[in-house]
């Protein structure tokens, strides 16, 4: 049985403790030499940090970062972009709704992605967000009809970047005569992570997810929609962790919590169960993915 992979969230707004040093507090200036051509500027700024924290997870040999897509952060796409280029060996994941775009627009930026990864840009759609976050988005489609443009947009993705003369008619896009060709053709399509509970949900990853993300939850709860889903694409679970060497350190209420051999046990009993991602998260980043690979990496290496 390989080991489990850990994928390490990169915050793209705030980090908790620390936000000033992390260069969040406020609007970053811009350097003195794009206002009047005179050298200066910010020392540090909320990229580096970011940077901190991939540079972080690649070296404590955790297998990928994800970036998840806030509409009040920094944008996730971008972010991406900025710590893909970073890394060597990082999955990056990605994360933006599905209204973010067309999606030929879509797959025609991830194809560059790509090529500037050397393939390792992963995806993970966002379809079911708060109607009321949508709308400052421009994003007005409710309901059952987001999982069902969603299905249309990765339907339409997968055609033009594995095709060409792609011809579509849907409810919600068009394209004719699409496709790509010359450099952005033949590429790795990304790995493309889905999640939710709903039937709506299970019935898109069904279709076309490679990986399914589930929310840390009770161990029958997690079974029923397992079994639901019908043994149809990989399986992944997302959960926040607060792990020490002693369990009298241990304050934080997370979900999975206890000292680095416990959580390590834990996630070990998942991988059995068929899960082999594991989406962790814990603030503040970046000393949290050192503790987490420095302490809890090398149990699930050395059992796996």
């Amino acid at each position: 049985m390989t080991a489990p992979r850990v994928i390490w969230t990169i915050p793209t707004r705030g980090d908790g403790r620390g936000t000033r040093a992390r260069g969040w507090d406020g609007p970053a200036p811009l350097p003195a030499s794009i206002r009047d051509g005179r050298d200066g500027g910010p020392a540090f700024t909320p990229f580096d940090y970011l940077h901190q924290v991939s540079r972080a997870a690649e070296l404590g040999g955790l297998g990928g970062v994800h970036v998840p897509y806030d509409p009040h952060g920094e944008e996730s796409l971008v972010v991406s972009a900025s710590v893909g280029r970073d890394s060597r060996f990082l999955e990056v994941v990605a994360g933006f709704p599905a209204g973010i775009a067309t999606p030929v627009y879509a797959a025609k930026l991830s194809a560059t992605l790509q090529r500037a990864f050397g393939g390792r840009l992963s995806w993970r759609l966002e379809v079911d967000l708060d109607e009321r976050v949508q709308r400052t988005q421009g994003d007005f489609v409710t309901g059952a009809d987001r999982y069902a443009r969603a299905a249309e947009f990765l339907t339409v993705a997968k055609a033009v970047w594995h095709g060409r003369d792609v011809d579509f008619e849907g409810r919600f896009y068009e394209v004719y005569q699409g496709g790509f060709v010359g450099p952005l053709a033949g590429l790795p399509f990304p790995t493309v992570y889905l999640s939710g509970t709903s039937d709506e949900a299970l019935a898109l990853s069904a279709e076309h997810a490679d990986v399914h993300v589930f929310d840390l939850a009770p161990d029958d709860e997690l079974d029923h929609h397992v079994a639901r889903l019908g043994g149809r694409t990989r399986l992944a679970l997302q959960a926040t962790v607060h792990t020490r060497e002693d369990e009298a350190e241990l304050t934080d209420p997370a979900a999975l919590r206890g000292t680095y051999r416990q959580v390590a046990d834990r996630i070990l009993a998942y991988r059995e169960r068929g899960f082999d991602t594991f989406f962790l998260d814990a603030a503040p980043r970046l000393e949290e993915a050192l503790r987490l690979a420095q302490h809890v990496r090398p149990l699930l290496a050395g059992r796996a």
